[in-house]
């Protein structure tokens, strides 16, 4: 059982990471990039979106894979049927969440790209906007996903035997 209690701490940890740095990630960028076109300020867009997409890379992308392993890991570890009513619902919130993830990194990046690429706020696209707006929309839908699967993993309301 030893092994378990490793597994189940490293699953938690990253749990910890991933939620933490996305919850941190959201509220830098929303805000930080929002005072800087307020007051016109490019180098620190530029370095609030460039630091963004860095923090998904180095923070939030292992987490995510780790998630998905360790997850498999101690649902074998434990005996746990990979197909349940409760492991289906828990990989489909999963998932979910990446399918609202993926779009925000892109967007992050899209962001960034054209941050570096104009000489003044001013010079933005009329869309620069509208995508951060999108990118914050994204997210909320894949927080409430996530505190799900939080909800799941630790009351486990459906059958976790089948």
């Amino acid at each position: 059982m030893g092994d378990m209690a490793f597994w189940k701490t490293a699953h938690i940890v990253s749990a910890a990471i991933l939620f933490g740095t996305g919850v941190g990630i959201a509220f830098f960028c929303w805000f930080g990039c929002r005072r800087s076109l307020r007051r016109g300020e490019l180098a620190s867009l530029r370095t609030i979106l460039g630091l963004t997409v860095v923090a998904d890379a180095c923070l939030t992308a292992p987490a995510v894979v780790f998630q998905a392993v360790s997850g498999v890991i101690l649902m074998n570890g434990l005996g746990w049927p990979l197909i349940s009513p409760w492991s289906i619902t828990v990989w489909s919130l999963f998932v979910f969440v990446g399918v609202c993830w993926l779009p925000v990194v892109m967007i992050q990046i899209m962001l960034r790209r054209e941050s570096e690429s104009v000489l003044s706020i001013n010079a933005l696209s009329a869309g620069f906007r509208r995508k951060l707006t999108y990118w914050f929309s994204l997210g909320v839908p894949a927080f409430a996903a996530v505190l799900g699967i939080f909800y799941l993993m630790v009351a486990k309301p459906l059958s976790v035997a089948g």
